[in-house]
């Protein structure tokens, strides 16, 4: 084994190094399978229930008038996930696209939006018009207030209480850190905030970002009170096989609304033909928790290996998971492009090209990613990515399969060591 490792270029003084810290966590994998299992029976279950037959695999076209496959998928998810009913759809092409719809569905001219959890993920600043952007909700005057956490993480009650007003809407919470280095939320935590703010407003909408959330515990948040929740194909419910995609579960009122923004009023869930993509989608739903599982291990093992070298990381080695990404602050731009070349290496594609900055769409900041993946922009697929600024950290997420996360790692290590980065103590 040892040989192999570095026939692929994994350095003795590297693999020794990662041999010791993955005895270490044979307890915490355990757990990880135990989950895994209870997800997987979960999906199995809600399968079965809706009579899931090859018939539902067949491609629709053109307006995909009674498309059984699309039909009972989105039953499918909604009995996976606890929900009245789901929207499940290539048309929609990313998470950021899957949560703007959310938003322009739920919401009207004079409502507000609110964040109990302090500034969203990148990419929705230009949807929300925290950033100016042709179409955000701002030009739709639909205005936009936030809470940061406390400075421990912790939610900020009387600041939420003091915000909450006749205007607010809808409140979303992001699940996942993104390019923060916040904790992740708990479905426990979710239900705690939503609790405190419907018994001050009842009749508001809470909507959850759960991207890189899903099968990483037993429970959603739509089980515990969301009434929209709202996700990526190409991250965790994908399982590393549909090619595009994105998810809406909820209150059938808020997933209605969705399809009529979606398509059309009028139209809604009836059309959107599934375009011979919809059998991936069952079988990556089918494949997700033990999918989830394997990134689950390769972000434990990385928070590891970097601790032990005296890196921050988010969550810590030890603590309990709620997502699937690993946060590491690197401190120099050195080590999180060193990173992320390492990360690319060790992918299945491209894995001879070199990672360099640029300026994304959506993001006000040079982004480095690192993603050989069969989807283009899968992470649930090994990836590693983080904006050129301060602190410098790097967010580190998926693995098909922990064999291949657990090569990505030592890879990163592998670069950070090759250039002097480090000391392997």
């Amino acid at each position: 084994m040892k040989e192999l490792y570095q026939e692929l270029g994994i350095s003795e003084p590297v693999y020794s190094y990662g041999a010791k810290v993955e005895q270490s966590l044979q307890e915490r994998f355990a757990e990880i399978d135990e989950t895994a299992e209870y997800n997987q029976l979960k999906v199995l279950k809600a399968m079965q229930k809706h009579r899931v037959s090859a018939e539902c695999f067949m491609a629709t076209n053109g307006y995909g008038y009674n498309d059984l496959g699309r039909d009972t998928l989105e039953e499918v998810y909604a009995s996976c996930f606890g929900a009245e009913a789901a929207l499940v759809r290539p048309q929609i092409t990313c998470g950021t696209h899957a949560l703007a719809l959310a938003l322009m569905s739920n919401l009207r001219p004079g409502d507000e939006l609110l964040s109990p959890v302090g500034k969203p993920y990148d990419t929705l600043e230009e949807v929300i018009g925290i950033r100016p952007s042709k179409g955000s909700l701002a030009e739709y005057n639909i205005s936009y207030r936030q809470v940061d956490l406390l400075s421990d993480g912790s939610f900020d009650y009387e600041g939420i209480r003091a915000a909450l007003n006749e205007k607010t809407k809808l409140v979303t919470i992001q699940r996942s850190k993104g390019y923060q280095t916040r904790p992740s939320l708990s479905v426990a935590r979710i239900r705690e905030l939503i609790g405190f703010i419907k018994k001050i407003k009842p009749d508001v909408l809470v909507m959850v970002d759960n991207c890189y959330g899903e099968f990483v515990e037993r429970t959603e948040p739509v089980e515990a009170g969301a009434d929209l929740m709202v996700g990526s194909l190409i991250k965790n419910p994908g399982g590393g096989l549909a090619p595009i995609g994105g998810y809406l579960v909820g209150k059938r009122e808020c997933i209605e609304q969705a399809a009529c923004r979606l398509t059309s009023p009028g139209l809604g869930k009836e059309v959107g033909a599934s375009l011979g993509v919809i059998q991936s989608f069952y079988q990556g739903l089918f494949l997700a928790p033990t999918v989830t599982a394997g990134a689950l291990k390769s972000a434990i093992f990385a928070a590891n290996i970097y601790e032990k070298l005296g890196f921050p990381v988010i969550p810590t080695g030890a603590e309990p998971r709620h997502d699937i990404i690993q946060a590491v602050t690197l401190r120099s731009p050195e080590r999180l492009i060193a990173f992320c070349k390492g990360i690319q290496a060790a992918a299945p594609v491209d894995s001879h090209v070199t990672p360099e900055p640029w300026d994304m769409p959506g993001y006000d900041s040079p982004v480095i990613m690192a993603a050989g993946a069969f989807v283009q922009g899968s992470s649930i697929e090994l990836s590693a990515d983080g904006p050129l600024r301060e602190p410098y950290a790097v967010y580190f997420q998926g693995g098909l399969t922990w064999y291949h996360g657990k090569l990505g790692i030592l890879m990163s290590l592998q670069k950070l060591y090759e250039e002097g980065l480090v000391e392997l103590a």
